[in-house]
């Protein structure tokens, strides 16, 4: 038998299909070998590559045989290893026709990214080369704040996502490989302030992604078109749309991070309740207040708490920083320092993040994109961006709610 590594983190389909592999076989040629429940999730483009897999007993004792490796190995590197059926307790009845202990191997399909686990990644594709000796592609359980591949500057996309585009070379804009690094410290922060981390960073993409939708109207925005055109390898050229949807967590990923510190930090808190009122009259929340000033500057943009700023509509209310997750952030801060009460802690929690303020998936935009230019081909005409225009040559973000397969709402603008 040959010995097939398992990567840290790596799904159990993923390590499945190396293993098939590594026997000059097609996953599909070692399937049969199980009794599946189910069927391998699938998407308009083929089989869905965020695919996992639960085996029982003696399914999991047939792949550690065939990849050559321990059960135990398996079940600390592999996260949903364990999680398929366990084997029944001493003296309880078992299926008809089978030993103690013993059983047919069987599996059962789920997707990956709707597991207790998270989301799922593609793994490095050079790290795995160095690792396997193969070019082979692994998928595996990664965060949204865990997607930098530190040592080959490469960022490691969702899998399932519809694209089949594993990393970007992130040389080019090495800000996102910062980003990386300055999470951890912003994560014990907010462990230390008694939130949660994933929670935190969770809004905090949420904010960013509306402003990278909104950003299409600012005149004066330069950093993100420039990373955006960085990690396409130079130009995003006539695929631009393309490459905004695939490309958009690489690209928001240290605001993100930096917005996630600047709402733990506790200075730029107090500047929240200064804007507020601190106790006094209620104070509406505007641009040019000392909280957004401060904000500005710390994302390199202070032009946007300009209040000559032309009023935005949609997620943003007076101004281009008004994402409506933000608002609802900050106004749970001054909320708590009020001492105001609610029996359910209704508008209390400043991480809490509405259904509709979530971003669309690249899933869901794509399949939107494909839709429009279908659309495009038959009674409109196309710009040189590759987006649709309207008669004067210029596009129109329409801001859109989506619903993904599982009927979750997400907010995203779209060219129109």
């Amino acid at each position: 038998m040959l010995r097939v590594a398992p990567v840290a983190g790596e799904t159990t389909w993923s390590y499945l299909s190396r293993v098939a592999g590594r026997y000059g076989m097609e996953p599909a040629a070692l399937l049969p070998w199980w009794t599946w429940t189910g069927s391998r999730p699938r998407d308009e483009v083929g089989p869905r590559e965020d695919a996992e897999v639960l085996l029982n007993p003696a399914g999991r004792r047939l792949l550690a045989r065939l990849g050559g490796v321990g059960e135990q190995d398996l079940v600390r590197t592999l996260p949903a290893f364990g999680d398929g059926p366990q084997p029944a307790s001493p003296g309880s009845p078992g299926r008809p026709g089978e030993s103690a202990g013993l059983g047919k191997p069987e599996g059962r399909w789920r997707v990956a990214s709707a597991g207790r686990y998270g989301p799922v990644a593609y793994g490095c594709e050079l790290c795995t080369a160095s690792r396997t000796g193969h070019d082979t592609v692994v998928v595996r359980y990664a965060a949204p704040w865990q997607r930098v591949c530190a040592r080959h500057q490469r960022w490691m996309q969702t899998a399932g996502d519809g694209h089949r585009h594993c990393n970007l070379d992130l040389r080019a804009a090495p800000e996102i490989a910062a980003a990386h690094r300055a999470w951890p410290k912003t994560a014990r922060n907010a462990a230390a302030a008694g939130a949660d981390p994933g929670r935190v960073f969770a809004l905090a993409r949420a904010v960013v992604c509306a402003w990278w939708e909104q950003a299409l109207e600012w005149e004066q925005e330069r950093i993100w078109p420039a990373r955006l055109h960085a990690v396409a390898g130079g130009d995003a050229g006539p695929r631009f749309w393309w490459w905004r949807i695939v490309a958009r967590e690489a690209v928001v990923f240290p605001e993100s991070v930096a917005l996630a510190g600047v709402l733990l930090d506790p200075g730029m808190q107090e500047r929240i309740w200064d804007d507020h009122g601190r106790g006094g009259p209620v104070h509406p929340f505007r641009p040019d207040g000392a909280f957004f000033r401060e904000l500005a500057v710390r994302l390199g943009r202070p032009w946007l708490a300009d209040t000559g700023q032309a009023p935005q509509t949609g997620l943003v209310l007076g101004g281009p920083l008004h994402a409506g997750p933000l608002l609802d952030c900050v106004s749970a801060f001054t909320r708590i320092r009020r001492g105001q009460q609610d029996p359910r802690g209704y508008g209390l929690d400043p991480w809490w993040l509405r259904a509709d303020h979530r971003p669309a998936s690249a899933r869901v935009q794509l399949r939107e994109l494909a839709e429009r230019a279908t659309q495009s081909a038959v009674g409109r005409g196309t710009g040189r961006s590759g987006g649709p225009v309207n008669a004067g040559g210029s596009t129109t973000m329409v801001r859109r709610v989506l619903r993904d397969r599982h009927g979750r709402a997400a907010a995203a603008y779209t060219a129109q």
